[in-house]
């Protein structure tokens, strides 16, 4: 059975099936904020649309984000790495892309288990230098 949220006339903003929770791209609701508080803001809606789901950002298995200038990675990394769980970091893409809006900064979207799904930390080892997109 799949399960859709917030469906809208050319998308739903989460979608779930067999134990993964799908979500669409989230983008900030103030434009105005620089990178961090459009991060902030992104992050904060991919926790509601998770708890939502009954799952949580531990959960996250795979993150791709959008950004419409790679100088602004490093200021969105201060805050994806505060918002993260340590020990439960995603696998993740970053890239440069025009959104569609020009005031938006960032876009992310996700890919989690629902709770009750086994979630282990396995064979945790250090970060690869050049593997940190």
């Amino acid at each position: 059975m799949i399960q859709r949220f917030e469906i809208g006339p050319r998308l739903s903003e989460m979608a779930i099936h067999n134990g993964t929770v799908y979500l669409s791209g989230q983008i900030a609701d103030d434009a105005s904020a620089d990178i961090g508080g459009q991060t902030r803001q992104v992050l904060a809606a991919i926790d509601a649309l998770l708890a939502q789901a009954g799952s949580d950002k531990s959960r996250i298995l795979h993150a791709q984000i959008f950004l419409t200038d790679l100088s602004e990675f490093g200021a969105m990394n201060e805050v994806w790495e505060a918002w993260v769980v340590p020990g439960h970091t995603p696998t993740r893409a970053t890239v440069q892309a025009a959104l569609a809006d020009p005031r938006w900064k960032i876009e992310i979207a996700a890919t989690a288990a629902v709770a009750g799904s086994r979630v282990a930390v396995a064979g945790a080892s250090a970060p690869t230098p050049w593997r940190q997109g």
